[in-house]
């Protein structure tokens, strides 16, 4: 199954319920809700920086990870949410392999027409 990696910012409303209840398990509701659409969650961490926290995720295509990130927004428990499609190494060497047969146009030559 493909994987995803979920990088999503809270609400200031979702802090604050984070805080008032901080013993409610957020990883098993993401879990549940995740589970609910076909995938599979292998991980939910906190984060500092950019987001304030970030899902790992196995889906069976890209269609499903799009409904998991439609529902996640509309719970609107979350501000910034963005989904990033992760390739196996094999994947990537396979893609790699691929990008030989490209045809593309010498470094600083400009396509006529």
């Amino acid at each position: 199954m493909p994987s995803f990696l979920i990088q999503f910012s809270y609400t200031p409303r979702s802090i604050e319920g984070m805080i008032d209840q901080p013993e409610v398990d957020r990883a098993a509701q993401a879990s549940a809700m995740v589970a609910s659409l076909g995938a599979n969650l292998l991980g939910y961490w906190y984060a500092f920086g950019e987001f304030d926290g970030v899902v790992l995720m196995e889906a069976p295509d890209s269609s499903a990870a799009a409904s998991i990130g439609m529902a996640i927004r509309g719970t609107g428990e979350v501000s910034r949410l963005e989904t990033t499609v992760l390739l196996t190494m094999d994947e990537a060497r396979e893609a790699m392999r691929k990008s030989a047969n490209a045809t593309h146009l010498p470094h600083g030559e400009k396509e006529n027409g």
